[in-house]
């Protein structure tokens, strides 16, 4: 088999809350056959910044990403936001820069959001994983949106034995996170999480997965508040055998 060599870019909130995650990347990656590599230079994608406004610091590091994507064949990304900056943004902040605009686009082209890559590139799936529980899954707003990420990670959940996935209503509706917004309209995304929540709740399952960390953090920071019994993992870490830990906001 040959391997391609493939770029984990691992993102802010995964390198600082929850690093069990890229882990879970990486065995999933090299079971489908990836050389799996961790560019050094990577910090931000520049979504905080982009979406604040803040355009200069947003191209400084777009501009360093793209410099510390370059050199592979496939840029992997667990979460559908930093993907969906770096595959829609990118090309977009460098519009008019004719030197960095070509670079932009080659390094969106082969971007990917960790469970589109595994199910459409690689055609892997998990073997040899039980999870004996009922869990319901959170369509991401910018994974669904920008890069389409809706019937892969369901597909890779689908052989996990033990595992029943039931229906959220409103599984497509955001979870109240949307980045900066959290902060800057904290009573709204009060509001809506605990739409969320409550929604979550009345499936009954045991476990709430989604493809990117804010969202997972703020509603399982809803659903610990409240008292709720859910348990929230991202769904790279069951696909990747590694659900038998700590669920986000438990104690290692």
């Amino acid at each position: 088999m040959t391997q391609s060599k493939v770029a984990l870019f691992v993102t802010c909130l995964v390198d600082m809350m929850r690093p069990r995650i890229g882990f879970a990347a990486i065995r999933a990656l090299e079971a489908a056959g990836c050389d799996v590599v961790v560019p050094e230079g990577q910090t931000c994608c520049g979504q905080p910044a982009l979406n604040s406004g803040d355009t200069d610091h947003a191209i400084a590091l777009a501009k360093q990403t793209i410099v510390a994507l370059e050199p592979y064949e496939a840029v992997v990304v667990p979460s559908g936001s930093c993907g969906g900056t770096i595959r829609c943004h990118y090309p977009e902040l460098f519009e008019h820069d004719p030197e960095w605009l070509p670079r932009a686009q080659a390094v969106a082209a082969k971007t990917w959001e960790i469970m589109a890559y595994l199910d459409e590139i690689s055609g892997w799936k998990p073997e040899g994983v039980q999870v004996d529980a009922k869990a319901t899954y959170h369509d991401s707003c910018s994974g669904l949106r920008e890069l389409g990420v809706k019937a892969q990670p369901r597909r890779l959940l689908k052989p996990i034995a033990g595992l029943e996935l039931t229906p959220l209503a409103g599984e497509e509706t955001c979870c109240g996170f949307g980045g900066t917004f959290c902060v800057k309209y904290p009573a709204i995304s009060n509001a809506i999480v605990g739409e969320k929540a409550d929604a979550i709740e009345a499936t009954g399952a045991d476990l709430l997965l989604a493809g990117d960390l804010g969202c997972l953090m703020n509603m399982a920071g809803k659903l610990n508040r409240q008292g709720s019994k859910v348990r929230a993992f991202h769904a790279i870490e069951l696909i990747a055998g590694m659900g038998d830990g700590p669920a986000i906001g438990e104690e290692a």
